[in-house]
């Protein structure tokens, strides 16, 4: 089995703000693996989550090191090959890249769609949110229009924990509830609240009918979402307290739920685990995204008939996306019929 690895820079349409930062482009990592005449495509993109950096230079090294730890297997061994990777300490993106790549060398081989192999029902995908960062109301306001205009989207996942306090967050989330009064709002936080200040917007924000609230709190800071729990009424979904599997007991009886991503778990093979471990708790489940191209969004598409809610909007904001694959259709990211991920160059966009 060889690997191959190429570098591609991908430019949002409307630069995205968090808590955190703002992302205006990246620099992500195509990952290729040839068996027996069969391609299998793969992608790992930067991210930081919870005060863990991984950079586009750490990736294409971790893969590098991974070349030679491949060479003996076949795609068929992808439990040697994790347990292998994971031995040899290789970072998550990278791994996802290469789980992602050997499956869709797996569907390739039987010429079926992941979601076929899995026997999944593609009509059970439930609609994308798409996002609106950080920012004054007014510029909000604009975001809006501008999802509105391109696609018929009907959930909004607004981005608060704005540096400049509760009050502009409030602000913000007003406007685009104006904006937007038909369609359904969720709020992610990416830990940019205080205990307190959680406390206050999640009972504020349920009175304004909002669903749930993503990642009030700081990673770090897990012992106090008991508290959060009792004296705020919506429920709460963790997205950079969990990583993998292993994370999702100890959180349990503290949250309602938890977001998967393809590059913090290491790929579909642990996102599935993620999926039944966290059911076993009765957890709900959502799938996510960083600045992915299509390529890994479609395969998260793949397995999304298993979640509760999805937010795969990454490569909708993209202005040079290189690759094609699952379509957006009545606001839900549809995997297609080919085999494997489903995944080809885009002519427009290559």
């Amino acid at each position: 089995m060889k690997i191959f690895v190429k570098s591609f820079t991908v430019k949002k349409r409307f630069p995205l703000t968090i808590s955190y930062g703002t992302t205006a482009q990246t620099t992500n990592v195509l990952v290729m693996i040839l068996h027996d005449g069969i391609e299998g495509w793969g992608e790992a993109s930067p991210f930081s989550a919870g005060g863990y950096p991984f950079t586009t230079d750490m990736i294409i090294e971790a893969l590098h090191t991974c070349e030679p730890l491949l060479q003996p297997f076949s795609p068929y061994q992808r439990d040697c090959i994790e347990r292998t990777l994971i031995e040899a300490n290789i970072i998550k993106p990278a791994l996802a890249a290469i789980d992602i790549a050997l499956h869709d060398w797996l569907g390739k081989s039987i010429n079926l769609p992941l979601w076929k192999m899995w026997g999944l029902d593609r009509d059970a995908i439930v609609p994308t949110s798409v996002t609106i960062g950080i920012n004054t109301p007014n510029a909000a306001r604009e975001r809006v229009r501008k999802w509105l205009e391109y696609t018929n989207i009907n959930v909004l996942k607004v981005k608060l924990g704005s540096s400049e306090g509760i009050e502009a967050d409030k602000e913000m989330l007003l406007a685009v509830r104006d904006e937007a009064p038909n369609q359904e709002i969720f709020v992610d936080a990416n830990g940019g609240w205080s205990l307190e200040n959680a406390i206050i917007m999640g009972n504020w924000l349920a009175a304004r009918g909002i669903r749930y609230i993503e990642q009030p709190l700081a990673k770090g800071c897990e012992t106090q979402l008991a508290q959060l729990k009792t004296q705020q009424p919506l429920p709460i979904f963790v997205d950079e307290s969990c990583f993998t599997s292993t994370d999702i007991p100890g959180l349990a009886n503290l949250v309602d739920g938890i977001n998967i991503k393809l590059m913090k778990s290491g790929g579909l093979t642990e996102a599935m685990r993620m999926v039944n471990v966290a059911r076993a708790h009765r957890l709900q489940v959502m799938f996510g995204c960083y600045s992915d191209s299509v390529l890994t969004n479609t395969a998260a598409a793949q397995i999304s008939p298993l979640a509760d809610y999805l937010d795969l909007d990454s490569h909708l904001n993209l202005i040079n996306d290189p690759f094609c694959g699952a379509i957006l259709q009545s606001g839900r990211v549809v995997p297609n019929d080919l085999p494997g991920l489903g995944v080809q160059y885009c002519a427009a966009s290559a």
